[in-house]
């Protein structure tokens, strides 16, 4: 298993012929305008009272149909994406809805539209789904929206050579025609930790937990219909790494997973993402060829790692072979193989891989430096980069170019500066790059940070750690105080020892000691200083929409104690509407 001289991984073609245009004008990869049809907006049947709405968004909308009822299973991402697939559905039944089930956290944002038609219903769900979106919407929020925007094109253009062709699992991150989108998170109201049967809608459900990009997703299983609704097995090679960030996903859980899918013998297998499959032949092949791409990723990165590779030989000698090229099941149309190796090994190993100079790297922009000097200065570096990229050595383009811009500091101090003719240059290398790759997220990514190179997009607003008024007000108020640990800026914070508790007009208590540059949540027993106001003021004042000062001056903000010290407490975090 010696890494292979002179080969890289199959992220991206280097074939020309490959390249092709879109119906909007997209500049992209033969193969990713192709996957597009798979995902077209589209209401499937794959057998009666059993539909899927693929192409409404990121997700699908499933429903099936019981002698009690019909089962919803997923809401999308907002209530008007939900509303019209509800209203396709009702074109075949109208059968009234009974009850909601989610496969997972991240399609429940539409459950509100299901309300509106017939009333609250039970909604079944896994019991980590609500801290599962706290988390996402609390702690690393700024994170977690900026690698939403680079996965998701969510800022892209919709026509030209750098539009969106699709998401690689869904046509778009939210469909057009939807738009003002609105978005309520109602959260399961029955639920779940581990395998059951339940009876809903005159049906058996047989509930399996399968944990895949979410610890909280669920198989469930209908038998009596022989149909398998799954969050396991997508329209493309399975994400073990998702460029936007997210916490690691060790695929021999997931194996576990998909060898259950396999034992049920489902005739009709309905995703959250691709179009339905049907036939039980095909289901057990597909389910097969699924998970033992899985495995082969990461049994081969295992037995590298025990050789002794490195992480970057890893990612040249770790990749499917022809096998795996029969459906488009396993094709990375949404991720890439050298990524998902990336990956396994640091969730298996850490950032160590052995490698000597990652022991104590020199400082990144001085390193820059150093390397642009060892070649000869700017104009050399730049020139072999154009070469590079002329000679379609994209690999080694890309990194010369980065040097040029990773080389010094911007104005808003992220290292991140460079001529606008090297972040031009930089911005043509990821172009060609996302240009011949089948991944929509490697796709996506590369476009985006193209166009910010460009200064035709502004990302900053996506590195300052922000807090949604509709999130803080859907969840307990506990949660968006405890949040504040991660914005406390340790120089602010220096010689502060308080202890501050937050009075909710509902009758929360929960409180913030900040000492050593910290600050641990408590339940505020025993603070000297304390804070008083409603869920909703708290709300304005975590959006930006209030600062603390006005909140005071107009009553909607009661301190209590020595009003310095707690203004003090409250400066010491980097938001802007808390400091006075």
């Amino acid at each position: 298993m010696a890494a292979m001289a002179n080969h890289f991984p199959a992220s991206f073609d280097n074939d020309d012929a490959n390249v092709a245009t879109g119906p909007q004008g997209q500049i992209a990869h033969r193969g990713h305008l192709t996957h597009t049809e798979r995902l077209e907006r589209r209401l499937w049947a794959p057998r009666p009272g059993v539909w899927s709405v693929v192409g409404n968004g990121l997700s699908n909308q499933n429903f099936i149909e019981g002698p009690e009822g019909l089962i919803c299973v997923d809401t999308g991402e907002s209530n008007q994406e939900m509303a019209w697939s509800l209203t396709e559905v009702r074109k075949h039944t109208d059968a009234p809805v009974v009850a909601v089930l989610y496969t997972h956290f991240h399609y429940v944002g539409g459950t509100r539209a299901v309300f509106d038609e017939a009333g609250e219903v039970p909604i079944w769900g896994h019991t980590g789904i609500e801290g599962n979106l706290q988390r996402i919407g609390g702690e690393v929020s700024a994170a977690a929206q900026r690698g939403l925007v680079h996965q998701m094109a969510i800022l892209m253009p919709t026509e030209g050579p750098d539009a969106t062709v699709n998401l690689g699992l869904g046509k778009e991150f939210r469909h057009p025609d939807h738009a003002p989108y609105t978005r309520e998170v109602l959260l399961p109201t029955e639920t779940f930790d581990e395998a059951v049967t339940l009876s809903i809608a005159g049906l058996i459900v047989e509930v399996t937990p399968a944990p895949s990009d979410a610890d909280d997703s669920v198989t469930f299983w209908f038998p009596e219909l022989g149909v398998a609704v799954n969050n396991i097995l997508w329209p493309a090679l399975f994400n073990v790494f998702a460029i936007r960030g997210e916490e690691y996903r060790d695929p021999r859980v997931l194996l576990t997973g998909l060898d259950h899918l396999a034992s049920l013998g489902a005739g009709h297998l309905v995703g959250t993402h691709g179009p339905p499959i049907s036939g039980a032949e095909r289901i057990a092949q597909d389910i097969e060829e699924y998970r033992d791409s899985i495995q082969f990723m990461w049994d081969q990165t295992v037995r590298g790692l025990n050789r002794g590779l490195t992480v970057d030989e890893l990612t040249q000698s770790v990749q499917l072979p022809d096998p795996y090229q029969r459906t488009y099941l396993t094709h990375q149309y949404y991720g890439l193989v050298e990524h998902h190796v990336r990956q396994i090994h640091a969730g298996l190993r850490g950032w160590f891989d052995g490698h000597e100079a990652l022991l104590f790297p020199v400082p990144p922009i001085e390193r820059v430096q150093k390397l642009i000097a060892g070649f000869g200065g700017a104009v050399e570096v730049r020139a072999q980069a154009h070469r590079a990229l002329d000679d379609g050595d994209l690999r080694w383009a890309l990194e010369l170019a980065t040097w040029l811009v990773r080389g010094e500091v911007d104005g808003k101090g992220r290292i991140d500066g460079g001529t606008a003719q090297d972040r031009s240059l930089l911005a043509s290398v990821l172009r060609a790059i996302a240009q011949r790759t089948t991944s929509a997220n490697a796709r996506n990514w590369c476009l985006t940070r193209a166009l910010e190179l460009d200064g035709l997009l502004d990302l900053g607003r996506f590195r300052v750690h922000r807090f949604g008024r509709g999130e803080v007000l859907a969840n307990p108020p506990e949660v968006y105080v405890r949040a504040l640990r991660v914005v406390l800026d340790p120089e602010r914070a220096e010689g502060v020892n308080e202890h501050l508790r937050w009075e909710f007009a509902d009758g929360t208590r929960v409180g913030v000691h900040v000492r050593r540059q910290v600050a641990v949540p408590t339940d505020g027993s025993g603070a000297e200083l304390a804070i008083g106001l409603d869920l909703e003021t708290w709300a304005e004042i975590l959006a930006g929409k209030l600062t603390l000062t006005e909140a005071v001056a107009s009553g909607a903000v009661r301190l209590s104690g020595d009003e310095e010290r707690v203004l003090r407490l409250l400066g010491s975090f980097d938001h802007p509407t808390l400091g006075v």
